[in-house]
């Protein structure tokens, strides 16, 4: 099919609102990264996200609503904590797991008895919600594996003939996916994936918060994933990325031995590499970080780079987000100099 690329006036959006509501598939934005957009409920569109995406049916998605108040519609119980969690953080990138009513098709929980919500902030994303009157199963818009979209240009160059229509919306705010949550007890939660809403953050509303811990590692054989992010390789570009852990004299030192045609080198904003090697910067802070590293590693590919070696982030705040991220895109390879 030809992918209609939509600007973010009211009239393309009421185009992608239909679009959606008639069973398509739409690239839209988020406060997050880029989704493609299908109508939750519709068996036949939640198929075809998963289609355009070659992204494997036990991998569950994330149903996008207009307001909390409209997860009793799909959730069969909602804990109290979850409500105050909400109040602090609904809109925004969180995403809460609860036991799911049958109404959410099990193709969209990736055959889990149990669906995970989230309230988007972005404005477009919103009256796409409202105005198609579909909760939106939304996962991030680029072919499953490769980093992800944020900004339309990348989710066009993934989706081009894939899915109807991109909506343009500008840069994503945040740059990685939500965090995503469960319940363990009233007053616990565990986070599954860790996002732009920190542990430090939630700890401000729960008594305890848990790292779960595929978050730092790989999922053992056999173990199902309860969000999406915790299962396959995720994020990573076509070159090999390898995550070099240690200061930076030990990391310029293990770059120049190791140094090549086509190696490249992902690095803080204020570090600096040998005139010979060859190396792109990500950010000073982890928000700064969080905010460009699929667009770096995008970046990189374009670049035609083989071996990326790349200066992790502290496990600090949302840089936990981003150093998850990074394990996943190297397949878990790292290496401490």
């Amino acid at each position: 099919m030809e992918t209609k690329l939509l600007g973010g006036c009211a009239e393309d959006i009421a185009k992608a609102a239909e679009l959606i509501k008639n069973g398509y598939v739409v690239g839209i934005p988020t406060e997050t990264v880029y989704g493609l957009g299908a109508d939750a409920l519709n068996e036949q569109a939640v198929r075809a996200v998963f289609a355009a995406k070659d992204r494997p049916a036990d991998n569950p998605l994330i149903v996008h609503i207009a307001d909390f108040s409209d997860a009793e519609k799909y959730a069969s119980y909602i804990p109290e904590l979850a409500r105050k969690l909400a109040e602090k953080f609904c809109p925004g990138p969180l995403t809460m797991i609860f036991p799911k009513k049958d109404i959410i098709p099990s193709v969209t929980s990736g055959g889990l008895d149990t669906v995970g919500i989230r309230v988007p902030s972005h404005e477009v994303m919103h009256r796409i919600i409202v105005e198609s009157g579909c909760p939106i199963a939304a996962p991030s818009a680029n072919l499953s594996g490769l980093p992800s979209p944020t900004c339309a240009e990348h989710v066009m160059d993934d989706m081009q003939g894939r899915i109807a229509a991109v909506l343009d919306g500008g840069s994503s705010e945040f740059g990685v996916e939500s965090t995503v949550i469960c319940f363990e007890n009233e007053d616990t939660v565990r986070i599954l994936r860790p996002g732009a809403v920190t542990r430090e953050m939630l700890l401000e509303i729960c008594g305890e918060v848990n790292i779960d811990p595929a978050v730092l590692k790989e999922l053992e054989n056999g173990e199902t994933a309860a969000s999406p992010g915790m299962k396959y390789i995720h994020y990573s570009p076509k070159a090999n990325v390898v995550v070099v852990e240690g200061n930076t004299e030990n990391f310029r030192e293990f770059i120049s031995r190791n140094n090549g045609e086509n190696v490249y080198s992902l690095i803080y904003g204020s570090e600096e590499m040998d005139s010979d090697c060859k190396y792109m910067a990500y950010g000073e802070t982890a928000e700064e970080q969080a905010h460009l590293l699929f667009q770096r590693l995008r970046e990189l590919d374009e670049a035609e780079a083989k071996t990326v070696y790349v200066r992790p982030p502290s496990k600090e705040g949302i840089g936990l987000a981003v150093y998850n991220r990074l394990i996943r895109a190297a397949g878990f390879e790292v290496i401490r100099v």
